[in-house]
């Protein structure tokens, strides 16, 4: 069989809300096809049909909705990881 998983990840490199990053990561037998960064602001691929979907994604709605997932998933838990690493701290 094959096997497809999607990875999202905020990465939190300070305390300041704009250097926190949003990744969403497309992966298919091991190999990452497709990414999001909030950084970069769109979907870029790195195989074949990874940039094929990315150019795709980048001209609909897909990379609308991403821009707004740093807002929606990663400022939203920012106090709640920031409050459990310093509990165990």
């Amino acid at each position: 069989g094959f096997l497809h998983y999607t990875v999202t990840d905020c990465e939190f490199n300070s305390s300041k809300l704009n250097d926190i990053e949003y990744t969403q990561s497309y992966y298919y037998n091991k190999l990452e096809i497709v990414r999001f960064s909030s950084s970069v602001g769109k979907f870029v691929g790195y195989t074949e049909f990874g940039i094929k979907n990315a150019e795709s994604w980048n001209n609909g709605q897909e990379v609308i909705t991403r821009r707004g997932e740093k807002e929606r998933v990663c400022f939203h838990n920012v106090g709640v990881d920031v409050e459990a690493a310093l509990t165990k701290s």
